[in-house]
């Protein structure tokens, strides 16, 4: 029998958030977040998805890689509730997806230099972060890949006050083109490759310091290789496994005056790189799914080196709904 799980429920939901700790001029996208089935979208109809994202961190590296002498540690949790729609209508033959994830946060960062134990920063916020809206996205469903390109923006409605120590947003605009690709590397689809990438153009921020920044472009790929295994006859209860795994490279330089008499593109262009596992139970007649995702950051640079967990689950309200399949 043909395993169909992949045309059937949305096993992995593209939540978007941001929460920029004071001074950063980094990108908006926070890895982590795809893996496995990165080029799957949802079945025609209402797609809800509710993903918990921590991301947490004690190591800050400079340019080169190295590890600063700092004590402290920077944490991140965001709750993003996702609400899809798909059309029956194709357009290009292909499927037409819009999307919006408004995702609440809470951060915090507390760092102090080792050799100057007076000396500390302690900074956080909680709430509404900036929201990301996909209008546009089409995906094909081929005989051995799924595949979507979309375009999405991220909207700046977190708090955000120049200079605060408690931001919860970016305070800026940015665009992105995406991309979602699964290979099935078998005949009954049960073995697959997968890649997302992501192109964000960011616009720019009023600084603390009366200046105006644009952070630099950033370019984020994430992979995975998955394999399903059946838990009941008929294919009715799936488990999937699989090694996934995020890079993400800042691309351009900054614009504009990190400081009165510093240029912006002064600041070292950051990169992160990580590799771990997921897990997908999946109900495929039920339209559901649960995941569990955790990756290890092994290499960075200008940025912190930590670690992501991600879970939660999907529903899809299927319309028109799946005929019972007859034994």
């Amino acid at each position: 029998m043909r395993i169909t799980f992949g045309a059937a429920v949305l096993l992995c939901m593209s939540v978007f958030t941001a929460v920029p700790t004071q001074g950063q001029q980094k990108g908006q996208y926070m890895p982590g977040q795809q893996g496995l089935n990165a080029g799957v979208l949802p079945d025609p109809g209402f797609t809800y998805a509710n993903m918990t994202i921590n991301y947490s961190s004690d190591t800050l590296k400079n340019a080169s890689g190295n590890t600063v002498p700092l004590v402290g540690s920077y944490d991140i949790w965001a709750v993003a509730n996702v609400f899809y729609y798909v059309p029956k209508f194709k357009v290009l033959g292909a499927k037409l997806a819009v999307m919006a994830a408004p995702t609440f946060a809470n951060g915090s960062l507390t760092l102090g230099a080792l050799n100057l134990p007076n000396l500390a920063l302690n900074a956080g916020g909680v709430g509404l972060a900036d929201t990301w809206v996909q209008p546009a996205t089409l995906g094909w469903n081929l005989k051995r890949v799924d595949v979507y390109v979309g375009y999405a923006f991220m909207a700046p409605t977190g708090r955000y006050t120049p200079g605060a120590s408690d931001n919860v947003g970016s305070g800026y605009w940015g665009n992105n083109m995406i991309t979602g690709s699964t290979f099935y590397l078998t005949k009954n689809k049960g073995t697959t490759a997968n890649l997302f990438t992501d192109w964000e153009f960011h616009g720019s921020k009023t600084t603390g310091r009366g200046t105006n920044a644009t952070p630099g472009q950033a370019f984020t790929t994430e992979w995975g290789l998955g394999q399903v295994l059946p838990l009941k006859k008929g294919f009715s209860r799936l488990l999937q496994l699989g090694l996934i795994g995020y890079d993400q490279w800042q691309v351009s330089d900054n614009g504009g005056l990190a400081s009165p008499n510093i240029p912006a593109s002064a600041l070292p262009h950051y990169s992160v790189h990580a590799i771990g596992l997921q897990t997908n139970f999946i109900l495929p007649a039920k339209a559901l799914n649960f995941f569990f995702k955790f990756e290890d950051e092994y290499r960075a640079f200008a940025r912190p080196e930590g670690r992501t967990f991600v879970f939660g689950g999907s529903y899809t309200l299927r319309i028109p709904k799946l005929k019972p399949q007859t034994p």
